[in-house]
């Protein structure tokens, strides 16, 4: 399974795939942005738009850190840290 990643405002986002479990917080925090895939593994939806400070919440939501924000303007690694 290959980690996807994409940018959405000033964070770029990546999905560590083999990191994921399914826990689906992130859905719960930012559906707009993430959804589960057939394998239970979050994955981003088309068109995936939300407020920075709910994408960053919903990456801390997760019990793994599967989800790792980058800020696109430095390339400092925001979460996790």
């Amino acid at each position: 399974m290959e980690d996807k990643e994409i940018q959405i405002g000033k964070y770029k986002i990546k999905v560590v795939a083999k990191d994921c479990i399914g826990a689906a917080s992130c859905i719960a925090v930012s559906p707009g942005v993430f959804k589960l895939d057939e394998n239970n593994k979050a994955v981003f939806v088309d068109g995936a738009a939300d407020e920075a400070e709910n994408i960053l919440m919903a990456a801390q939501s997760c019990p793994t850190k599967a989800i790792v924000v980058t800020d696109a303007e430095t390339g400092q690694q925001v979460w996790p840290d």
